[in-house]
């Protein structure tokens, strides 16, 4: 081995880039390693909004609003530069979604306003329907974020195709080090990783060029981010269907800018650049965060946990994820980040609601590929 760290991180998106920036910040010697670089796949093509999330007080929409004001604060004390708190407006639908804006309105955890019709025209935008703006909100530049965060790391653009530990090093190439975390997405193969459910999204964004005075961001069935410096960027996408990357394509972006008519005039916008790629999430829609089961030892050792028995679970040595951060990657990122970083450093425990255990014991009773175990 050529090089021994504390900790290596697999995935320079901003799920690693932010675990990477939190453990050099309590004195950790961290390795990044990425096969096509940072931010080069859902982080890169990510339209970064930083915003709360609606709804009528669940508890995904009570960490989304609690991960949200930690990251503000983050990416201001962070990187100021490459986030702009633009505020952003939420915007109903139709009318059917209009109703339940006002069931969302008591559950509205963090500052906001209604902006009525009036309004939303004085910032160039058009819609019939109240709505809510939440001025501490905004958009990340995404690829410029995720380089800030990893600047003072060192990072290889390095294929992994396997991890092995010996001697109490997980061993990656020639580099070493006690601990490993897998930021890598939707590609979750290198340790068996089943039991979380890990699914990833397709999503393109489209940046383009305008004149158009737009001093807010907004979201309704797409995002359209506010004119910084002459750049409107636009999505990006939600495509399931798709299970492996494909090129960028201009037509999607262009049925984005056809979709942003709706809202703002779009008459001068000229597609610039158009990113693509795929964001990684859960069964739950929450994050996965912590330690990893060690899949082959429990199946073998109590093969009645697929028929609802609950031994003590036994992990993996020092292996952790970062990974499942949807389409809210930079919101959820920053807190992810620190509670993975205490974890590791100060063996604190995570937040039940992000550790992958919670999905455990249901695979094991439910998946069809246990069914000869049952």
């Amino acid at each position: 081995m050529s090089k021994t760290y504390d900790t290596i991180i697999i995935g320079a998106g901003i799920a690693g880039a932010a675990t990477a920036h939190v453990l050099t910040q309590k004195d950790q010697k961290v390795l990044v390693l990425d096969k096509r670089g940072i931010a080069s796949g859902g982080s890169g093509a990510a339209g970064a909004f930083v915003s709360p999330k609606i709804g009528k007080g669940s508890s995904l929409q009570t960490l989304t609003n609690k991960a949200f004001s930690f990251a503000k604060d983050f990416y201001l004390s962070t990187c100021p530069d490459y986030f702009h708190q633009t505020g952003v407006v939420r915007i109903p639908k139709d009318e059917a979604d209009a109703k339940k804006f006002s069931e969302y309105e008591p559950f509205n955890e963090n500052k906001y306003e209604n902006y009525k019709n009036e309004q939303l025209q004085e910032q160039g935008i058009c819609s019939d329907f109240e709505s809510f703006y939440f001025p501490e909100a905004g958009d990340c530049d995404a690829k410029e974020v995720c380089a800030f965060l990893l600047s003072n790391i060192e990072v290889v653009q390095f294929y992994v195709r396997q991890i092995k530990q010996e001697d109490g090093l997980w061993c990656v190439g020639d580099y070493g080090a006690k601990n490993l975390v897998l930021a890598t997405g939707y590609e979750s193969d290198l340790a068996d990783l089943r039991y979380m459910g890990i699914k990833g999204t397709w999503g393109t964004r489209g940046d383009f060029s305008s004149k158009l005075v737009l001093g807010v961001s907004m979201h309704q069935s797409m995002s359209v981010g506010a004119n910084i410096d002459g750049i409107i960027k636009l999505g990006a996408t939600h495509e399931k269907e798709l299970k492996e990357p494909v090129p960028c394509q201009e037509a999607q972006a262009l049925i984005l800018k056809e979709k942003a008519s709706s809202l703002i005039d779009t008459s001068d916008l000229e597609l610039q650049e158009v990113f693509c790629g795929m964001r990684a999430g859960s069964k739950d829609y929450f994050p996965l965060v912590g330690k990893v089961i060690d899949i082959p030892f429990m199946l073998e050792t109590y093969p009645t946990v697929t028929r609802g028995a609950k031994p003590e679970i036994k992990y993996v040595d020092n292996l952790f994820v970062c990974n499942g951060l949807g389409g809210r990657g930079f919101v959820f990122a920053p807190l992810m980040a620190k509670i993975l970083a205490e974890c590791i450093v100060e063996d604190k425990e995570v937040d039940v609601s992000v550790d992958p255990d919670r999905l455990f014991l249901k695979w094991c009773r439910k998946s069809p590929e246990l069914d000869t175990l049952r």
